[in-house]
């Protein structure tokens, strides 16, 4: 007949217990930490791209699409308008230039400007004359560069431009997209004549427009007796194919 250990023996029986369930927990952990990487891989998954990974990538341009960017040097964007100054007897052109320009051109298989891959900007801030007190006004009275500091044109439209584009030879062509300054924006077309030279396109574009056009005042101060309300914008450019950017 079993009989209940005495208090001492449970006692006993309880330090033992004690004793050997952490030393029974610590080879398992051991045993598990040997386990084969390669094993543990088979059990679980390793993880996949996120989905805000794929929901970001670029879209591809479609089949047959030309893409060119701007080159690192030949670009150049200005204004001219005319003005007849008070210590000269005859107008003249004031003329700001920056070359502070950034933009990209795809047009697809009919020729045409692909908008959602195709902008140009320009950097307001950095137009610069051959007078130093013309330049600040500009900024800060015309153009308002603290508050508008570029100028963006996006194309939508090509007229006159052959399709395919030749290899070689000049072509003029009209640009038709919108144009945003001082905040405003609205439809402009900018006549181009381009130089291809293989995949390479050399050349200038102009637009014109009024002051009043993009909500600006015609400049007034003492050394100016007039202004002529129209403003020329002139784009002299180097595009080179997307794929070498140099």
């Amino acid at each position: 007949m079993n009989t209940l250990p005495n208090p001492a023996d449970r006692k006993t029986v309880v330090v033992l217990l004690a004793m050997c369930l952490p030393l029974a927990l610590s080879a398992c952990a051991s045993a598990s930490a040997d386990v084969n990487p390669t094993q543990a891989s088979s059990v679980i998954p390793a993880p996949t791209q996120p989905p805000s990974a794929l929901a970001t990538a670029p879209a591809s341009l479609p089949p047959g699409t030309q893409s060119w960017v701007l080159a690192s040097d030949g670009n150049q964007a200005s204004y001219r308008v005319r003005e007849q100054l008070a210590n000269r007897s005859l107008p003249s052109d004031a003329v700001g230039t920056t070359t502070n320009v950034s933009g990209k051109l795809a047009l697809g298989a009919d020729g045409q400007p692909i908008p959602a891959a195709s902008s140009f900007s320009v950097d307001l801030t950095g137009l610069r004359s051959d007078a130093g007190g013309r330049d600040r006004y500009v900024r800060q009275n015309t153009l308002q560069t603290d508050s508008y500091p570029k100028a963006e044109f996006t194309p939508k439209t090509v007229q006159g431009l052959p399709s395919p584009l030749p290899t070689s030879g000049k072509v003029t062509f009209e640009l038709i997209g919108d144009l945003t300054i001082h905040g405003v924006t609205k439809p402009a077309t900018w006549n181009v004549t381009a130089d291809v030279k293989g995949q390479e396109l050399t050349g200038a574009a102009t637009t014109t427009f009024t002051f009043s056009d993009f909500g600006m005042q015609v400049p007034r101060v003492f050394v100016v007796l007039s202004v002529e309300d129209k403003i020329q914008l002139e784009y002299d450019f180097r595009l080179v194919p997307a794929s070498s950017g140099s």
